[in-house]
């Protein structure tokens, strides 16, 4: 043989071990993805989790959440599973009482926010309609109990509660009253500051009594609100895991685990753990070129407080990119939030065209998940959500968050896509990190400063 045919042979071969390779990947994923499909395991996992009750931050609840999120890491056979606690300000919710006192008396049933102060005031009702700077600016609010809508305006940018209730507190108003706009009478929550004690006190109200509160706010009447509310120093948990090869550098994959005390949390966000959790399963079988962390964090409803101290612990130079899992596996398709990298956006059309799924793309940077504190640090980020074809959260944040609201094939199916995407992330070698430049001007360029300033979240690095 010569010398020429000899180094042909060796091309040859060497071209034939990577296409054997290759197609081993190939069939370790369609094996797994197959076994998937019929796979009762997720929904046996959201069952075991929506019969917690109070999973809120720090609660007995949220720690045994953490350890079924742990039991699900080692079913999968991920390594170095941990439970591992951090220190936070734990709100434990009392009594709330709002009635309408002049020009006749009455009483509505009402919750407390989280991060409520306990409270009693007395004054004259006044609605901010949407609750938008420029409609609070509009009213006298000083002195009063400010109501305004779970909604926005249609074309508008997302104003979040935290920026209406900070707005209306800097602007003097006594106590803030946040009507839903989705009907069956469903007192709606959600944290009115991020670990921290609110200066005025805030409640929620259904979408029927909104429009009592409404109509008596244009006849000039005034209400009494009483809250019961605790708020002392606590302890929530992170529940850790690897998978994959032992390298240097990881891909985190975070979902919460956490929910408001009102409900079962199925669709916030016992989809999004689920989801995590099944992924989990899928990621252990598949080939991946770069080490996966897989994490269950804590206290993302009251101010993405295990995602902060996650992003605290970790040495970010290590990590290539986060994918959090907040929103998927609720409805039929899924989205990703890209926050402004044009490498993400792409990585997840590949995946979408490979898997013959759709996967709707936004770019907007936000801040109200647990991305936010690896992405204000120039993390790469990724969030996956999924579509409802509805602004606002539906049943999320009421009594209504229940099981009966999910559909286990979505489960399984956005399980699937987050695998895809995970192990895509895993071996793309270099996704560019923005600057905190560009990131606070993707936000002013979607309008968020002045609400994440109401809200006392802009960074002040940033000022």
């Amino acid at each position: 043989m010569d010398e020429d045919t000899d180094g042909q042979t060796r091309n040859d071969a060497t071209v034939h071990a990577r296409n054997d390779e290759d197609d081993h990947a190939t069939n370790l994923t369609a094996v797994a993805l197959g076994e998937a499909w019929r796979d009762d395991y997720p929904w046996e996992f959201l069952t075991q989790l929506t019969e917690i009750e109070n999973r809120l931050g720090g609660h007995p609840g949220e720690r045994r959440a953490a350890e079924l999120v742990a039991e699900g890491f080692e079913r999968a056979g991920a390594r170095e599973v941990t439970v591992d606690p951090f220190e936070m300000q734990r709100w434990t919710r009392g009594d709330a009482e709002l009635g309408v006192t002049d020009p006749v008396e009455r009483t509505f049933e009402t919750i407390a926010l989280p991060y409520s102060p306990a409270g009693e005031v007395h004054g004259e009702l006044v609605d901010v309609g949407h609750g938008t700077p420029e409609e609070i600016d509009e009213q006298d609010v000083a002195g009063k109990v400010v109501v305004a809508s779970t909604t926005t305006p249609k074309g508008s940018r997302f104003i979040h509660r935290m920026e209406k209730f900070g707005y209306a507190a800097a602007a003097g108003a006594e106590a803030f009253v946040f009507r839903n706009h989705v009907p069956g009478q469903l007192p709606p929550t959600g944290s009115l500051r991020f670990d921290a004690k609110a200066a005025i006190p805030g409640v929620g109200v259904s979408k029927e009594t909104g429009d009592w509160l409404t109509d008596y706010a244009e006849r000039g009447a005034t209400v009494s609100l009483q809250v019961t509310a605790d708020t002392d120093p606590g302890t929530s948990h992170n529940t850790h895991a690897l998978l994959g090869p032992d390298t240097e550098e990881e891909v985190l994959v975070v979902g919460h685990h956490d929910a408001h005390d009102i409900a079962e949390g199925a669709l916030d966000n016992g989809c999004g753990i689920t989801t995590v959790v099944t992924a989990a399963q899928l990621l252990a079988e598949l080939d991946l070129d770069t080490k996966v962390r897989v994490v269950g964090v804590g206290c993302e409803e009251i101010g993405l407080l295990g995602a902060d101290a996650l992003a605290s612990e970790l040495d970010l130079d290590t990590v290539r990119a986060v994918v959090n899992v907040d929103g998927a596996g609720r409805f039929r398709d899924m989205r990703a939030h890209t926050h402004g990298s044009e490498t993400m956006k792409e990585l997840v059309q590949a995946v979408s065209d490979q898997a013959n799924q759709p996967i709707a793309t936004n770019e907007q940077v936000h801040p109200f998940s647990d991305q936010w504190p690896f992405l204000k640090r120039g993390v790469p980020v990724l969030q996956l959500h999924s579509e409802s074809g509805e602004r606002g959260r539906g049943w999320g944040h009421t009594h209504a968050d229940t099981r009966d609201k999910v559909d286990d094939r979505n489960l399984r199916e956005h399980a699937m896509l987050t695998a895809l995407l995970v192990q895509e992330v895993a071996s793309t070698d270099e996704i560019p990190r923005q600057s905190a430049e560009n990131v606070a001007d993707n936000l002013r360029d979607g309008d968020f400063e002045e609400g994440m300033r109401a809200a006392g979240i802009w960074p002040d690095a940033w000022a």
